[in-house]
Formats: C-alpha cells, sequence, structure tokens
C-alpha cells in the first residue's frame, strides 16, 4: 500500500523573488515526490518586524549582489525573473499588504485559484515591472490567472475585513512561532516530527529528509511549461 502523502508547507510572499523561485520548484515536485503542498500566503513585512531581521537589499554590497543573483538563479531555475527599475521603492514603499490579503481571501475562498493567482502576481512584480498595490492591478492579475471578474471583485471587497485580515496575521504569526526570519519559508513534516527550511536553495536536503530524489531545477517531464 503507498504510503500517505507528507505535509509540506510553504509559506511565501509575492515580494519576496527567492519565493518565487521556491514556489515553482515545489510546485513542479510535487507530482515527483510524494508530498501534500499546502501553501501559505504570509506577510514579509510581519516578519521581519517579529524576527528584527532588515532587507538585504538595505546592505549596499548585499543589494547590489542581489540583482546579479535572481538574474542567474532566474536563468537556472528557468522562472522568467526580471528586476524592477524602482527596486527600493517596490520592495520598501509599496510593499505587498493588499496583494497578500487578496491571496488571503483566494485561499479562503477558492483555494483551487491560489496557485495560478499568486504566479501572476509573481509574473507582474518581478517580470514585467507592473504594480501590486492598486485594486485594478489585483483585479487584472486574477483575470489573467482565470478569475471570473464579478468573483475577483468580490474577494477584492473582502480584503478590508476582519475576517481576512486576521488570517493572514495568524499565518504570518504561524510562520514566526515556527521560526521563521525571511520568505520562503519550507515546513515538512516527517515521522512526527517538523522541519523548518528557510530559502530557495535548500531544496536538495529537503529531498533527503523526505527520502526522495533531486533531479534539478526543472525535471525533465515538465520542462517548458512555465
Amino acid at each position: 500500500m503507498a504510503s500517505l502523502p507528507r505535509k509540506l508547507e510553504l509559506f511565501y510572499d509575492v515580494l519576496s523573488p527567492y519565493s518565487w523561485l521556491g514556489f515553482e520548484i515545489l510546485c513542479r515536485y510535487r507530482n515527483f515526490w510524494n508530498i501534500d503542498l499546502q501553501l501559505h500566503p504570509t506577510l514579509i513585512a510581519g516578519i521581519m518586524k517579529d524576527s528584527g531581521n532588515k532587507p538585504p537589499a538595505l546592505v549596499p554590497r548585499r543589494g547590489k549582489y542581489l540583482s546579479k543573483d535572481l538574474q542567474r538563479l532566474g536563468n537556472f531555475y528557468q522562472v522568467p525573473i526580471q528586476i524592477p527599475k524602482d527596486f527600493l521603492f517596490v520592495m520598501l514603499e509599496k510593499g505587498s499588504l493588499t496583494a497578500m490579503r487578496f491571496l488571503t481571501a483566494v485561499n479562503m475562498e477558492c483555494p483551487e485559484m491560489l496557485e495560478r493567482v499568486s504566479r501572476e502576481l509573481w509574473m507582474r512584480i518581478w517580470s514585467r515591472d507592473e504594480d501590486i498595490t492598486e485594486p485594478q492591478s489585483i483585479l487584472a492579475a486574477a483575470k489573467k490567472a482565470g478569475l471570473f471578474e464579478d468573483q475577483a471583485k468580490g474577494l477584492l471587497e473582502r480584503c478590508s475585513t476582519e475576517e481576512v485580515k486576521k488570517k493572514l496575521r495568524e499565518t504570518t504569526e504561524t510562520a514566526c512561532k515556527y521560526g521563521a526570519f525571511g520568505l520562503p519559508m519550507v515546513v515538512v513534516h516527517v515521522d512526527n516530527k517538523s522541519h523548518m527550511l528557510f530559502g530557495s536553495d535548500r531544496m536538495e536536503l529537503l529531498a533527503h529528509l523526505l527520502g526522495e530524489q533531486w533531479l534539478g531545477p526543472v525535471p525533465s517531464t515538465v520542462k517548458g511549461k512555465l
């Protein structure tokens, strides 16, 4: 008898390009590894505040390295990352609060659409240098992801409700309790133990914890699908 899938939780924010890399890898590998992938929209600003961490772009040398690093990683992982022109303004001033509330509402109302809407928001900010903070921007992403217009508008209206705000806070607090200091964060549950891994570059270690095989960033049967 086949064993039950192991629960694997991904905490992410679309403001984080490294979250996008981890997201795509895990979406590709869920058909190769015996995992139940659970996506958790999380507010990275809340993680930073709670942990006392600072955005890497605020360290000049690290910020300079980050842009080159993302270009190389995008090519390696076959994820179409392009750095926004006004990188610091996008990261530090505009943020992602409304976008993450919207994804939280999507997850609550129609979780089957969460992957597509999340990906489209990443495509807007990290591939096409487009806004993800204005209502029309979020609705455009939702429409492109496949949500009906009325459905998307209803979800956007829910972003201002205490129910959605509370859910996003609770998810962010859960990440903090696991020990998060940034995103993405993966929590894998194996043999009644939970293992927290930070970043998108721990996939070989994750495979080891799962007792699975790492087949590279793009397993052959899914190449060209993104």
